[in-house]
């Protein structure tokens, strides 16, 4: 249980839900070690059973630093995680962080100091992917870019203000114990459904571009695909749950796969000689938006200066993401999500870190 003693001085506490990371938990905890904030800090790290040596990895850097602590997560679910640890903790800020992400220098003070200056009850700031291979380079370049994502303020806005969710989070525990915590019926899109009822509370929720986390994409196309289907499933399940809460870009990608079944459908019946004639022609219609699409690939394959390498991978990452997102989308609003993990996280061959 935290502690509520008055004479306890204010404080962060680093929440941070950990499965399979051996190749990155080091670097992210040192990142949140090392921010320098007025008063006591922790790092509660909540521990899933991992199969990569992660485990052993979080003992040894709790031995070395006595701002690390650590509970368990069997279940592995990232809110169980989070809530587990939340409740472990002590310190009235509460800043979530990811494994597979690393804290700029000052990101606590400049968060605390956005909380203080404009009241808000959760603070948020920039997602920078960042890759070493040409594969992951590929990856976080969409990550950046409104056309891999869909435009969320925290994927490159430089523009400060209220926002619909927050990246990670740095939050008031008094708001969190008031509307509750993270929703563990919830595997993906927790952060998003937890910030809904901030909103709905009357509370503030802030971006502030200041704030920026290096953040490492999956490592292979298929944890990628495997990552996104999830993610895409359980977007879907929200909007079952909150329909017109969620906006308009999140069916884009749904948008797609409906387009491309549909023009497969057109062209099988072409081919065979069942559609023929002027009604072949005006069929022929729903490949415009495919050719549309092929045309948007290349072209953000083709900008800036970049490998062939680097480019022949983005014109394979970006319908990636796009079609996994959207398969998953549409299978979650049909029948649900279910139990529906993201299945990239049960085991890790990541490339060491320098």
């Amino acid at each position: 249980m935290p502690d509520t003693d008055p004479t306890t001085p204010a404080g962060v506490s680093f929440v941070m839900p950990v499965l399979n990371e051996r190749d990155y938990l080091e670097h992210a905890v040192r990142s949140v070690l090392e921010q320098d904030v007025d008063g006591p800090t922790e790092l509660v790290l909540a521990l899933g059973p991992s199969t990569d040596g992660t485990t052993e990895l979080a003992h040894r850097l709790a031995e070395e630093d006595g701002r690390v602590h650590l509970v368990q997560n069997p279940a592995a679910h990232i809110p169980v995680g989070l809530n587990a640890a939340i409740r472990a903790s002590r310190y009235p800020t509460v800043i979530r962080v990811d494994a597979h992400s690393e804290l700029s220098p000052g990101y606590a003070r400049r968060a605390l100091e956005t909380l203080e200056r404009t009241g808000a009850a959760n603070v948020g700031g920039v997602m920078r992917a960042d890759g070493r291979t040409p594969f992951q380079r590929a990856v976080a370049r969409l990550y950046n870019s409104p056309v891999g994502l869909g435009g969320g303020a925290y994927h490159g806005s430089d523009r400060e203000g209220e926002a619909e969710s927050a990246y990670l989070g740095v939050m008031r525990r008094e708001v969190l114990d008031r509307v509750g915590l993270f929703d563990e019926s919830i595997r993906r899109g927790e952060d998003w459904e937890l910030n809904l009822r901030i909103r709905e509370a009357g509370h503030l929720v802030w971006f502030d571009p200041q704030l920026s986390v290096t953040y490492w994409p999956r490592e292979s196309w298929w944890r990628l695909a495997r990552q996104f289907r999830a993610t895409g499933a359980w977007r879907g399940e929200l909007v079952r749950r909150f329909g017109r809460s969620n906006g308009l870009r999140f069916f884009a990608p749904p948008a797609l796969v409906l387009v491309l079944a549909l023009a497969l459908v057109v062209g099988v019946l072409q081919l065979t000689g069942v559609l023929h004639g002027v009604l072949s022609i005006v069929a022929s219609a729903v490949y415009l938006p495919l050719i549309a699409y092929a045309a948007l690939v290349v072209a953000v394959a083709l900008s800036g200066r970049r490998t062939l390498r680097d480019r022949l991978w983005t014109m394979a990452v970006l319908p990636t993401m796009h079609v996994s997102w959207g398969l998953g989308f549409l299978t979650g609003v049909l029948r649900g999500a279910g139990d529906t993990v993201d299945a990239s996280r049960l085991g890790n061959r990541n490339t060491p870190l320098p």
